[in-house]
């Protein structure tokens, strides 16, 4: 299995057939979020906004802003994307094995009681080494409960998910989409834009 996937184990090994329904989108905090934790991305078919949660994963929401501030995220192809289950991106070499020259980062696991993988939950993706998480991510599609308490969750989809959803699927029970061409056009954080 690549370096970098977003799991050690099969897709069977999840129960991917129980995460198929439906579930509720995100709903929306009463108050505006905080601009410095708001992550902007223009994918081919529309804006996308993650509401990030330093409060859950201070390590991860850093990474994620400073590489976002790099420019690291910028035509980075969804390299892996499973319908009924998650969009995995963050690679700049679109394998799955890349990752930042930044060090690994220790995972920061949420316990369910707190957070869960449902749709719109982003997660920090790794290998079976739960503290190789590094720059690539993964926004689901449907909830997921076997990930809860698994992985890091760092963000959460406040507008745009419509667009998440009508990137290219993959093929194979791995969802490894052929030439990927659906790519993240920008990344900014909501702070920076003017």
């Amino acid at each position: 299995m690549d370096r970098r996937t977003l799991l050690g184990g099969s897709i069977a090994a999840l129960g991917l057939a129980a995460c198929t329904q439906d579930a509720p989108a995100q709903t929306t905090p009463a108050t505006p979020p905080d601009p410095e934790n708001i992550l902007v991305l223009q994918l081919p078919a529309g804006e996308v906004r993650i509401q990030m949660l330093p409060d859950l994963a201070p390590r991860h929401v850093e990474r994620i802003k400073v590489l976002t501030r790099r420019g690291f995220y910028d035509n980075t192809p969804f390299h892996r994307v499973i319908d009924g289950f998650m969009a995995q991106g963050g690679d700049p070499t679109g394998t799955g094995t890349g990752g930042s020259n930044l060090p690994d980062l220790p995972a920061e696991f949420t316990p369910p009681t707190r957070a869960r993988f449902v749709r719109g939950t982003v997660g920090a993706a790794r290998t079976q080494n739960p503290n190789s998480a590094n720059s690539q991510f993964f926004i689901m599609f449907a909830p997921t409960p076997s990930l809860d308490g698994q992985y890091t969750i760092w963000g959460r989809v406040i507008s745009g998910m419509d667009a998440v959803d009508r990137l290219k699927r993959g093929v194979g029970q791995g969802g490894a989409v052929p030439a990927p061409a659906d790519r993240i056009r920008s990344a900014r954080i909501a702070a920076d834009i003017r």
